[in-house]
């Protein structure tokens, strides 16, 4: 518990930021919601249109530190390339990355050192 009037000052004002802060990550994820809904929807003008109207969004929201800025840029970055994909050639699941071939021969364990003798 605060002890000191400061302490239970900033511990009132985490509270109050802490809340603002849900309501905006809250409001990025609905954004990228409605940008994911257009593509899936097959909607390539809305879903430009919803690209172009939300980024703006997701910038602001890395602006104010409440996510990382290489996080918005990811997201910006995949929502940007499963929109390009719409256009024909390559469907939408190829936007995302393929899943690694697993490796078959596994190197052996390494062998554990020998216990050191004690010396008295």
């Amino acid at each position: 518990m605060a002890n000191t009037a400061q302490a239970r000052k900033r511990a009132r004002q985490a509270v109050k930021q802490r809340a603002h802060n849900a309501s905006l990550r809250s409001t990025l994820r609905t954004a990228i919601k409605k940008i994911i809904k257009a593509v899936e929807a097959g909607d390539k003008a809305a879903a430009t249109a919803a690209y172009s109207e939300n980024v703006s969004v997701i910038d602001s929201i890395a602006d104010k530190k409440i996510i990382h800025k290489n996080k918005a840029s990811r997201h910006k970055s995949r929502l940007n390339a499963a929109i390009k994909a719409m256009s024909g050639s390559v469907p939408v699941t190829a936007a995302k990355a393929a899943p690694k071939a697993k490796v078959e021969a596994k190197a052996a364990p390494k062998a554990k050192a020998a216990p050191k003798a004690k010396t008295v």
